[in-house]
């Protein structure tokens, strides 16, 4: 399918960098060209999400076993896929469902993001906020992500770890060093 883009490349002491001009690009896309995959919860999220892209790309064939429902999309020139859980089917179940779909669908997605709002009520002053960016990285013998029901809770309200998912790749590590800063 086509699109269309407004970006244009300039290189500027050594780097190169993506400037917008009222120039049209004519830019093809194909399911292999989305290389990131963001999965989201809940409809809000997902409005969130669309308004962060740089701009929208059109609708592609998905395979007929696909009830994903898309948005594609880039930042940054990354192209990306978006795609919200279905209405009132929350949960890991249905979040890996998607995300298998999506990886199936566009096989040349390298990263996967689940991002969202979180699921928990904060303590005032302790907890995260709504609007706080948290971001995980690797603890110990632990990938970053303690996901709430690989655990057991203990008495005492202490919580006993059962698992965890895996770190996150070394790309993206080595951008959260460097943001760090």
């Amino acid at each position: 399918m086509k699109g269309t883009s407004t970006k244009e490349r300039k290189i500027e002491g050594g780097e190169e960098q993506q400037i917008f001009k009222n120039r049209r690009i004519e830019a093809t896309y194909s399911n292999g060209s989305y290389t990131v995959g963001w999965v989201l919860a809940l409809p809000k999220e997902q409005t969130a999400a669309v308004a962060m892209l740089d701009g929208k790309q059109p609708a592609i064939p998905t395979p007929a076993g696909d009830p994903n429902a898309y948005t594609l999309g880039s930042i940054g020139g990354h192209n990306i896929a978006i795609a919200c859980l279905p209405k009132k089917r929350i949960g890991i179940v249905s979040a890996a469902t998607v995300a298998a779909n999506m990886v199936n669908t566009f096989p040349s997605i390298k990263f996967g993001l689940m991002v969202g709002i979180g699921g928990g009520v904060p303590r005032k002053g302790s907890d995260v906020q709504l609007g706080d960016v948290v971001v995980s990285s690797p603890s110990g013998q632990f990938g970053g992500v303690v996901q709430w029901d690989m655990g057991k809770a203990k008495e005492g309200g202490k919580f006993e770890r059962t698992g965890s998912l895996n770190s996150p790749p070394a790309s993206l590590l080595s951008a959260l060093s460097r943001i760090e800063t």
